[in-house]
């Protein structure tokens, strides 16, 4: 049994639930609507009941959804096809959360934002009246599903390894070729860099480098999302990079570079956006992730080190992600691979040791409580004297 269901098994699910005489779970809330569950999670409040249209829920869309507070999540697609083992599902249902899945439903066009309901069992009830009946995910058949879906993994990875080969050819130019960018303000030659997406344990890494961060100063980068963890752990971005569509309007608006990631013939949805916030930006049309042109930006500008916070790089985080595969990170990495490193590498590299400020800290607080301890006490100050008195004798005052 592998690590993530050995610690759910046995944790309690729907435990912000009621139940009915006969034991059927039952919860009552606010329907909150949004089929990007990324853009919901800024606006969810505890005790909501969160309708989503999210094939396959990733971990950190899970994470998000339980740190919401919310009490149910509707999905108006299947939480897990089978394609792969996701983790969301089990991080949902082992946090407490009632995940119940509608895919057979239209659940958008049947409900009303901010009306109250009644979730009963696998039902939704509206005045009492049934009006639509899903399939609730309950523990025990999320762990056997997630097991079994783990030992048919080779399948996932033949038909990714596959996708990557045949994008790798297409995408040959990431490798080898001249890449156009454009001029900025931010100047990269000779220094760190910090680039930070939303992946997997994103902010327990950021909240690591603080020291590296405080003693190296680097550039700091947040890719679309990832702008705001660096606001939410007490930092300021440098440069936002992305195609701004899960970055909040505050962050945007706060003073970074924007770089607006475009598609290759040159669309670029998320700078409209940048026009309606009156926010200055630059358009970079580039095939990959947004994550590859961050990390191909700041070498090709100049950084003597890059460090990624968050970054997708394995295959369940790729198919999380909804990508076949993973030819413009692999090329990428190949290109970048002597000045990259992930922030878990620096966090157990990097180690400042004892700083002065501590020091000088502890002698002080050290100084305090001796001088304490003498005044209150006439022997010691007599003797503190006479020592006094041989040290300025010594020193000739």
């Amino acid at each position: 049994m592998n690590t993530i269901t050995r610690r759910l098994r046995g944790r309690p699910a729907g435990g912000m639930s009621e139940a009915d005489n006969d034991g059927t779970p039952r919860s009552q809330g606010r329907i909150r609507l949004g089929k990007k569950t990324k853009d919901l999670v800024k606006t969810l409040n505890v005790g909501d009941i969160a309708v989503i249209g999210h094939c396959n829920i990733d971990r950190i869309a899970a994470e998000d959804l339980v740190a919401s507070g919310v009490k149910v999540v509707l999905n108006n697609d299947p939480s897990s096809d089978g394609r792969y083992p996701n983790r969301g599902p089990l991080i949902l249902v082992g946090a407490g959360v009632r995940l119940v899945d509608f895919p057979d439903s239209d659940l958008f066009e049947l409900l009303v934002e901010n009306e109250q309901v009644t979730i009963e069992g696998s039902e939704i009830r509206r005045d009492g009246t049934t009006i639509a009946t899903g399939v609730e995910q309950l523990e025990p058949g999320l762990v056997e599903q997630f097991e079994r879906q783990q030992a048919e993994i080779h399948h996932a990875l033949a038909d990714f390894a596959e996708n990557t080969v045949t994008h790798i050819q297409e995408e040959s130019e990431l490798l080898s070729g001249a890449i156009e960018l454009p001029e900025t303000r931010t100047t990269f030659r000779d220094r760190h860099v910090l680039i930070v997406v939303r992946g997997p344990n994103y902010k327990r890494d950021l909240r690591t480098l603080r020291a590296y961060i405080r003693d190296v100063k680097p550039i700091l980068i947040g890719v679309d999302g990832g702008a705001d963890a660096i606001r939410e752990a007490g930092y300021r971005p440098d440069m936002i990079l992305g195609d701004m569509d899960s970055v909040t309007d505050q962050t945007l608006k706060s003073g970074p570079e924007v770089v607006v990631h475009a598609y290759a013939d040159g669309r670029a949805p998320g700078a409209e956006r940048m026009v309606e916030l009156g926010v200055e930006h630059i358009a970079l049309p580039f095939v990959g992730t947004s994550q590859d042109v961050a990390m191909l930006m700041a070498y090709e500008k100049g950084a003597s080190l890059i460090v990624t916070v968050g970054a997708h790089f394995n295959l369940i985080e790729f198919l999380d992600k909804d990508r076949a595969g993973m030819s413009s990170t692999f090329l990428t990495r190949l290109r970048i691979g002597e000045v990259l490193v992930d922030a878990k590498g620096v966090s157990r590299l990097y180690n400042p040791g004892l700083t002065v400020g501590p020091l000088m800290l502890f002698l002080g607080a050290f100084l305090v409580l001796a001088a304490i301890v003498v005044l209150s006490s006439p022997a010691l100050a007599d003797l503190f004297d006479l020592i006094w008195l041989k040290i300025k004798i010594w020193l000739g005052f």
